[in-house]
């Protein structure tokens, strides 16, 4: 049996990136580990607090080796859009999740808008990527 234990999103800055997900989000740090055999290479992932579930690496967009230039700013270009990762998360109450972020200052690309599947809005960390948060109506 398969568990998903990380997901991924670039980010332009690790350390911006944290500051968000920790101070407005309300993530803890799962793990923060440099790797000196490996560049200085930084895994970076956090989580929702007391949580023993999938976390989300923030993973810094690499240079050569493992992207050349060109792909990088494709990357770079695609993040600023929303399109080079996206979060899906569910809560029990999206008025009161969105009033929460709210007053940490979370910056949404809409409200909590009524949906056939449940309550949903949207919002987008300091790199772009997308963010949805939903309240589940059971379907079908």
């Amino acid at each position: 049996m398969l568990t998903l234990s990380t997901t991924q999103l670039w980010v332009h800055d690790q350390d911006e990136a944290l500051a968000f997900w920790t101070e407005k989000v309300g993530f803890e740090v799962k793990e923060d580990v440099t790797v000196p055999e490996m560049g200085n290479f930084r895994w970076l992932t956090v989580g929702p607090k007391g949580s023993s579930g999938c976390a989300v690496v923030l993973m810094a967009i690499p240079g050569a080796p493992v992207m050349d230039d060109a792909t990088r700013a494709e990357v770079t270009q695609l993040m600023g859009k929303g399109f080079a990762g996206a979060l899906f998360f569910t809560t029990e109450d999206a008025y009161a999740t969105y009033d929460a972020l709210a007053a940490k200052g979370v910056e949404f690309t809409d409200k909590p808008t009524e949906q056939p599947y449940g309550i949903d809005f949207g919002f987008r960390d300091p790199s772009g990527n997308t963010v949805r948060v939903s309240q589940r109506t059971p379907m079908g």
